[in-house]
């Protein structure tokens, strides 16, 4: 099915670390009535998911939220759509966030903020294969690269808290 684009904010993200975690980087191109809108940022130490995450909020905050859209949101992420469209995100919710009992779930700081955007808007979450020759997907992640190698990123302040608290205990790495 072709969307009429005069009906239908089109978005693609893609997000990035370097090393994960790593310096990241996130992007979205916002497609409207014609108009295209590039975005991104970074941090300074994160991972691949939160930037990927981190992306899909961004391009929603960046709609005007004085009425409601039909986006389609288009990502190379498994995870984003299938969280969304598979039904994981209210049963992690009800869970208040746990996956299970013991396991909470990874990055839920910006699951719920993106579960709050998306509440919005009418979203549709589709997966576009990375690395493929999709245009607006390749763009996503050139510019999600070049955000993730700029001087003085900020810090990714929950991620960097959380892996301060996992020094000793449960951290893998020592």
């Amino acid at each position: 099915m072709v969307l009429e684009q005069t009906k239908h904010i089109i978005i693609y993200t893609d997000g990035c670390s370097l090393g994960n975690p790593g310096p990241g980087g996130w992007a979205a191109v916002l497609n409207y009535r014609g108009k295209r809108k590039e975005i991104s940022g970074g941090v300074r130490l994160t991972t691949n998911n939160r930037m990927e995450l981190t992306a899909v909020i961004e391009a929603l905050k960046a709609i005007k939220t004085n009425r409601k859209y039909k986006i389609v949101i288009n990502t190379d992420s498994k995870l984003i759509v299938s969280a969304f469209n598979q039904g994981w995100l209210e049963k992690w919710e009800k869970k208040n966030w746990y996956r299970n009992r013991k396991d909470k779930v990874i990055n839920s700081d910006l699951w719920i903020k993106a579960t709050e955007l998306v509440k919005i808007h009418e979203v549709e979450f589709r997966w576009v294969p990375g690395h493929a020759g999709i245009e607006e997907n390749e763009r996503c992640d050139q510019l999600a690269n070049i955000a993730a190698q700029q001087p003085g990123l900020p810090a990714d302040a929950i991620y960097e808290k959380e892996k301060e608290s996992d020094i000793f205990v449960g951290d893998d790495s020592m």
